[in-house]
């Protein structure tokens, strides 16, 4: 198994980040040094508020879950973990909703996404501007 981790600014504003082009250029060269172009690639955030999703991304989906995300997750004050920022437990509780891993089969040295997936981060923890995000690839 060929494994890295890679570092994303996030800034200070909750976001969904596209992270597909950087798992395609780290799969071709893994399944090329692998001998084989076909395996798994798998991806995991080792962050207790942050996950991954897999959807479409700049037709507004991206948008469309950071909202879902606000109203099912308010910002407020209900929150016990109450660390950090105003709402800063929320973040602890996304990651049972968007989960902290992805896994995406690889075919011929290319993800097997469909037309319209992406692979993103999703972050709504506003106090940490940096994400570790670990690419794995199993050669089949």
């Amino acid at each position: 198994m060929d494994s890295q981790t890679r570092t994303y600014r996030t800034g200070g504003t909750e976001v969904v980040l596209d992270l597909t082009s950087d798992c395609a250029d780290y799969v071709a060269r893994a399944s090329s040094a692998a001998g084989t172009g076909d395996g798994l690639l798998h991806v995991f955030v080792p962050h207790a508020t942050a996950g991954l999703a897999i959807l479409e991304t700049g037709a507004g989906s991206d948008d469309d879950l950071l909202a879902a995300l606000g109203d099912l997750l308010p910002a407020d004050d209900r929150w016990r973990h109450r660390h950090g920022s105003r709402g800063h437990g929320r973040s602890h509780v996304m990651p049972a909703l968007v989960p902290p891993y992805a896994s995406v089969p690889v075919l011929g040295g290319r993800l097997a996404l469909g037309t319209w997936q992406s692979i993103c981060l999703v972050d709504l923890n506003v106090d940490n501007a940096e994400r570790e995000v670990r690419l794995s690839f199993l050669a089949g």
